[in-house]
């Protein structure tokens, strides 16, 4: 069997067709609904049939740094994508992490594609298209942007005649529905060996477990799982990071923020506070996570931290040194202190920075270690080892190398 070394993992190339699916903002207990309201029989069969567990996502548990450790197999201290948005000290400017010039590991996904396998990658938002891609050879394509593919850019045609839908709304369910149909093509055309399919967390953000609209959407997604599996594909199914309601007890946001808070601190009134889960589409969550990172003119001081940890709402108040430690991040990529909150809380900056009028329902978002439980699913036999701890970024592991 051939073998792929990958940032000091091994991995056998595919020998049927496979699939790693990251389903955006998967808090375990959406499937469990899912599976007690009746409206997810693959899920139901394959928990039986296949092998599951909760596994552990990275922290912070937000959309890049999960997607990229789940590509790479590894955490963010090796691939470097600590967030979806950065403070860069030699520009001294905040940037989004959407180039590949922060990525300092392969992928696998590029080590499949240079080893003959067909590998496909589909994506919710653009966002992410060019981190997962890569040096890929292959096609990978956002449904976001699915009207402008090109064969040179993303190495198919005509995406939206061959899913045969309209390009979605990037706040929509279809959005992710559209990832499905195409992969489900890509395989039924003969056109790939391998998908990645990564999608929106839009239905987690505005609806909780077992609601009418995330039952629709988790039966949505199994009808899509049930035919890959019935084309016989193996599949591995993980999230990114979980969810959770954010709210005070008469539903409004749950918010520190943090910036206003420094102001009022000895030796944080010129702190510069970056919050991770920053991306260019905010309206469901309002730039509110539960993690952030702090640049702090004047140092660390015992005062200033024992200070900000009293507060109600906070988790934990971390030194550079300690949470790329405990969490696995690139030390350079952090503030001097990373806060992350308690699971019904979330972190800002300023109180007039965060436009929350797009909040239709109360908030639910994630970043937190609250948010770090995940499923890991495989509809085949993979050798689990009961008290072993397993990570989202195990799910190339499981699929490619199970039983």
């Amino acid at each position: 069997m051939s073998m792929l070394q990958v940032n000091g993992r091994q991995y056998k190339k595919p020998t049927e067709p496979t699939v790693v699916v990251c389903v955006d903002g998967c808090e375990p207990e959406y499937l469990a609904q899912g599976v007690s309201a009746g409206v997810m029989p693959w899920l139901q069969a394959t928990l039986k049939s296949g092998t599951h567990t909760i596994a552990d996502c990275v922290v912070p548990s937000f959309t890049n740094p999960n997607n990229l450790s789940i590509v790479t197999g590894v955490s963010p201290s090796v691939h470097g994508i600590c967030g979806n948005f950065l403070f860069d000290p030699q520009t001294q400017t905040e940037v989004m992490m959407n180039d590949p010039k922060w990525l300092r590991a392969p992928t696998i996904l590029k080590a499949l594609a240079d080893a003959g396998v067909r590998v496909g990658v589909v994506t919710a938002k653009d966002k992410l298209r060019k981190l997962l891609g890569h040096q890929m050879r292959g096609i990978c394509f956002s449904s976001e942007k699915s009207a402008e593919v090109t064969l040179a850019e993303n190495g198919i045609a005509d995406v939206l005649g061959m899913v045969n839908m309209p390009v979605p709304a990037v706040y929509s369910a279809e959005l992710s529905e559209f990832i499905f149909k195409a992969g489900v093509e890509l395989f039924k055309r003969n056109l790939i060996d391998f998908a990645y399919l990564s999608t929106t967390d839009y239905i987690q953000h505005k609806h909780a477990p077992g609601t009418p609209e995330a039952n629709a959407f988790y039966a949505m997604l199994d009808r899509y799982l049930g035919q890959l599996d019935h084309m016989g594909v193996a599949i591995a199914v993980t999230a990114d990071h979980g969810m959770n309601a954010k709210t005070n007890m008469d539903g409004t946001p749950n918010v520190i923020y943090l910036s206003d808070v420094l102001k009022t601190l000895p030796g944080g009134q010129s702190a510069r506070v970056i919050l991770p889960i920053t991306d260019p589409y905010v309206v469901h969550h309002g730039a509110l996570g539960s993690y952030a990172t702090v640049y702090l003119a004047d140092g660390v001081t015992p005062t200033l931290m024992q200070s900000l940890a009293a507060m109600p709402g906070i988790e934990k108040v971390y030194t550079r040194a300690e949470a790329a430690s405990l969490f696995e991040l690139p030390a350079d990529r952090l503030g001097d202190l990373v806060i992350v909150a308690e699971r019904f809380t979330v972190l800002g900056t300023e109180a007039s920075r965060h436009d929350l009028s797009g909040l239709e329902v109360p908030l639910r978002s994630h970043g937190g270690i609250s948010e770090q439980r995940v499923p890991l699913i495989l509809n085949r036999r993979y050798p689990k080892q009961d008290q072993h701890r397993y990570r989202n970024f195990d799910a190339f592991d499981w699929v490619l190398n199970h039983e």
